[in-house]
């Protein structure tokens, strides 16, 4: 999960058992190549997703994965379970096992998730300072009013962690339907606001992770790479918080 990084002579050390100080005159006589172009740096930097040959041997030839998932209910955010189907399970792609989950769902929510195989990436999205707005829709069991609005709006304070939530908007779609976008992601928060109510949530569905919308043509347990331009929204999001 972690993404490391690190110099180039070490890389090669590590990988060949290749004494680091005869790795320069490797580099000197245009033995290496790191993404297709010429290495002549022992100080380099390279990280897990760097195309590293010697002498036109791959050393290391991995790609940076980003997929989006509509999670169905029933199917656990894990990458392992003794009891439930996990979402990698409904994966077939070659690089599954070494995707990890940039955030979590419940077991009985549906909707946007994200996995990837770039730890950095993941960490960025889910850090608790990166604030990110995630939307919902919400099937609720009673009747929706305005009081709802506007005690989503001031937060709700949680005794048991100390903490109050952060102001949070709910929009009613109708009489037992809302939409709910959060900045945060406590322990079954949407549940537990709408529980302040004594109102059960029957369907809980992530349609958006900040720009980035569920894709519509996705059924549920299926998935796909994110474009580039989905990627480019999540960074632009990211990096302006």
């Amino acid at each position: 999960m972690h993404s490391k990084r690190s110099r180039l002579d070490r890389f090669i050390s590590a990988h060949c058992a290749i004494k680091r100080k005869d790795i320069r005159l490797l580099l000197a006589q245009g033995r290496v190549q790191v993404d297709g172009v010429r290495a002549t740096d022992v100080d380099l930097q390279v990280d897990q997703f760097s195309h590293i040959t010697l002498d036109q041997r791959v050393l290391q030839e991995r790609s940076a994965s980003y997929v989006m998932l509509h999670k169905p209910v029933g199917v656990v955010s894990a990458t392992r379970d003794v009891e439930h189907q996990t979402v990698l399970d409904l994966m077939a792609r070659p690089d599954r096992a070494e995707l990890h989950l940039a955030g979590r769902l419940d077991l009985n929510s549906s909707g946007l998730m994200l996995l990837t195989n770039d730890g950095q990436w993941s960490r960025r999205l889910t850090a608790p300072e990166s604030k990110l707005p995630k939307r919902y829709r919400v099937t609720l069991g009673k009747p929706l009013t305005r009081d709802y609005v506007d005690a989503f709006a001031r937060g709700f304070y949680f005794p048991y962690e100390g903490i109050t939530t952060l102001p949070a908007r709910l929009e009613i779609l109708s009489d037992h339907c809302a939409e709910v976008i959060l900045c945060e992601g406590k322990y079954h928060q949407i549940k537990r606001m709408f529980g302040r109510f004594r109102n059960p949530v029957l369907k809980l569905h992530r349609t958006a992770i900040g720009q980035l919308e569920l894709d519509p043509e996705l059924k549920p347990g299926e998935s796909r790479d994110l474009t580039c331009h989905e990627l480019a929204l999540l960074a632009e999001e990211s990096a302006s918080i």
